[in-house]
């Protein structure tokens, strides 16, 4: 152990070498331990590096910031603590994330928008990353930039999807314009993958009294709507975060919007209530449990046991029957 340290603090020390070979070196050489001996990572952190790593995220050279940046995210594994704590590093990730259109490099956003994700991983960092609404306005700007690469626009949602399960970030979020971006992101991609993961950040986001006003000008309840139905074939993962934030909608918007949901949503659309079933009968145990209570917040079994449209809805589900989905809801209720 003792070599192990002597051998980091010599790399360490080559950090601040007048010799730019010698600090690409020793960077180059420090990305690959903290990759492969997850026991090297605190000595690096105590060794002083991190300072040295972050200012590195502001050089000119690819090479120099795609080192950095993948050495901070392998430390931030191990090292969360450390990198928080460290003054800059959150404004350097800011930085190189803030260039993707320009002079950071694909593979240093990627690494940078990574290391945002896995430090929120810790509950109480997500306020402090989400304080910083540059680093929020970088990564939505790169899922909205055309050019971004697949990976980018990947790693950019996992950290939004991180920020947003602070609460209080979302209205952040949706100041800084996500909500338009994610759902052109929702419409007009077709990859499935990145479908999945920008409704797991909406499903999210819609949890706050903002998003009421901020859906309805994209009109998301009705492509929240859409992607339940069977029809359009959105994968069991994007039904089942469409139904959470339809019903995290109706939660925070109260009774306005949950008629809102019935009426634009599912007035005569038994193909979503049928997709609001498979979630509730195959899902994960979240999903389903997200299906029965928003199957139960429209109403949608007392309106199909009345048929008459006389409960707290509106009727519009008249005439629309099934069986199994009356036992989910009466299993459901007795549970």
């Amino acid at each position: 152990m003792e070599v192990k340290r002597r051998t980091i603090r010599t790399l360490v020390g080559k950090l601040s070498s007048v010799s730019e070979q010698t600090r690409a070196d020793a960077l180059s050489e420090l990305r690959l331990i903290t990759k492969h001996d997850a026991e090297s990572r605190p000595l690096i952190a105590d060794a002083g590096a991190i300072p040295y790593l972050a200012e590195t995220l502001f050089s000119n050279s690819h090479a120099a910031q795609e080192d950095a940046a993948a050495t901070i995210l392998n430390l931030s594994i191990s090292c969360r603590d450390s990198l928080v704590s460290t003054r800059g590093l959150l404004d350097a990730l800011s930085h190189a994330l803030s260039h993707h259109r320009s002079s950071t490099s694909a593979a240093a956003v990627q690494s940078s928008a990574a290391t945002v994700y896995s430090l929120l991983v810790i509950d109480e960092y997500r306020p402090i990353v989400g304080s910083k609404r540059d680093i929020i306005y970088s990564l939505v700007d790169i899922i909205k930039a055309p050019n971004s690469p697949p990976r980018s626009v990947k790693d950019a949602l996992k950290a939004l999807f991180g920020i947003a399960l602070y609460p209080l970030n979302r209205g952040s979020m949706i100041e800084l314009g996500a909500v338009p971006v994610l759902f052109s992101l929702v419409l007009k991609d077709g990859r499935v993958g990145i479908v999945e993961d920008a409704t797991a950040v909406v499903a999210q986001v819609a949890g706050c009294e903002e998003s009421e006003e901020a859906f309805r000008r994209v009109s998301g309840t009705g492509v929240l709507v859409d992607l339940i139905d069977p029809a359009t074939g959105s994968s069991l993962r994007t039904k089942e975060n469409a139904v959470a934030a339809l019903l995290n909608l109706g939660r925070c918007g109260g009774e306005k919007v949950v008629r809102e949901i019935r009426e634009m949503g599912l007035g005569g659309n038994s193909g979503a209530v049928e997709g609001m079933k498979e979630v509730a009968e195959s899902g994960s145990a979240k999903g389903k449990a997200k299906a029965l209570g928003l199957l139960k917040m429209i109403d949608v079994g007392n309106e199909k046991r009345s048929g008459s449209g006389s409960g707290s809805g509106s009727g519009i589900l008249y005439g629309y029957h099934d069986s199994g989905l009356d036992s989910l809801l009466s299993q459901s209720s007795s549970n």
